[in-house]
């Protein structure tokens, strides 16, 4: 039995400039973290006593006798991919999917982090990311980035760089005091609504030639953020307006992006006394964040009373095998 436990992801800046079609001739880069929260996925091969082979839990149960008769698509594929055989798989998670937190793609790296387990391998951080981005992206034909699988594999608080040649991690380099006080700085929102990433890609069109100039700005950011952390001289406020000047940016793509009800949560959060936000993920729904000083951050969460507020600190540790327990398996 294999259990892994993979982190789920908080992009602060450049998203959407992770899309290979726009870096590919731009360039592109993302300011992100991984968190406490976490998805477990748990597999071993399923005793021969059943008339069926395999066996899938997740938000819902399937049991069937072949690979093909899989409907969750990145669990089919990834079996095929990696030639699994008479598996029952179980997903549990600590936040809901389709929150913006980039769960389909932790989900995958944990997966396929499993997989490899469980055929007495090891697969390293880069070779889980590669393989969820071509499981996702190409196997499934799912819009989105790269930033979601790469930051579920490596996690840690990094700057990802992409070019035409590929991708870069580079870990940001912050006193652990100056790295803290982000942390209790920043508050986390659930909005209630959840929705498929993929679905809001679509519709985003972001390299459209109309919204190249606000990626662009947007990739600016990265920069400007980075600059922000790492100085230890810059008031750490900044960081909270570049936040609500990259959602302002990001609103303005697509009308996707947000709603009625998500801009006027934002407007309540700010009248209260926060500094800025964003909606994390694609839009359309999810965690909203904030940066708030301490002295406001009562008022904020009285403020916006109607939505469940979820603590978190950063971690640094991406997807783990957290129980190994070697099984012997002959195919039939």
């Amino acid at each position: 039995m294999i259990i892994t436990k993979t982190p789920f992801r908080m992009s602060f800046f450049g998203g959407g400039t992770d899309m290979e079609s726009f870096f590919k001739e731009h360039g592109g880069a993302v300011l992100s973290t991984t968190f406490d929260k976490y998805c477990y996925v748990n597999v071993r091969h399923l005793p021969r006593f059943f008339d069926y082979t395999t066996e899938l839990s997740y938000s819902k149960t399937e049991r069937v006798s072949s690979v093909d008769e899989i409907q969750h698509p990145a669990i089919r594929n990834a079996m095929k991919m990696l030639d699994m055989h008479e598996i029952r798989l179980t997903y549990e998670a600590d936040l809901p999917a389709r929150s913006g937190l980039g769960t389909s793609s932790s989900f995958a790296v944990g997966m396929l982090n499993a997989f490899y387990a469980l055929k007495g391998k090891y697969a390293d951080k880069r070779r889980l990311a590669d393989e969820a981005i071509y499981l996702e992206r190409v196997l499934c034909d799912e819009a989105g980035g790269w930033q979601d699988q790469i930051a579920a594999a490596f996690g840690g608080f990094n700057r990802i760089n992409f070019t035409a040649d590929g991708y870069e991690v580079l870990p940001l380099i912050i006193s652990p005091e100056r790295k803290a006080a982000l942390n209790d700085n920043l508050m986390m929102f659930f909005t209630g609504f959840t929705r498929f990433s993929a679905h809001i890609q679509k519709k985003n069109n972001l390299t459209a030639g109309d919204k190249v100039a606000q990626l662009r700005e947007m990739h600016a950011l990265v920069d400007e953020a980075e600059r922000v952390l790492v100085d230890k001289n810059a008031p750490l406020a900044e960081f909270g307006r570049l936040l609500d000047h990259t959602w302002k940016l990001k609103r303005g793509t697509s009308s996707a992006i947000s709603t009625e009800g998500i801009d006027a949560l934002y407007a309540k959060a700010i009248a209260a006394g926060a500094t800025g936000g964003k909606l994390l993920g694609a839009g359309g729904g999810g965690f909203l964040v904030f940066y708030v000083e301490p002295d406001k951050q009562a008022s904020v969460k009285a403020a916006l009373s109607s939505l469940l507020c979820v603590p978190f600190r950063f971690e640094n540790g991406g997807t783990r095998v957290i129980h190994y327990t070697p099984e012997a398996y002959e195919p039939r």
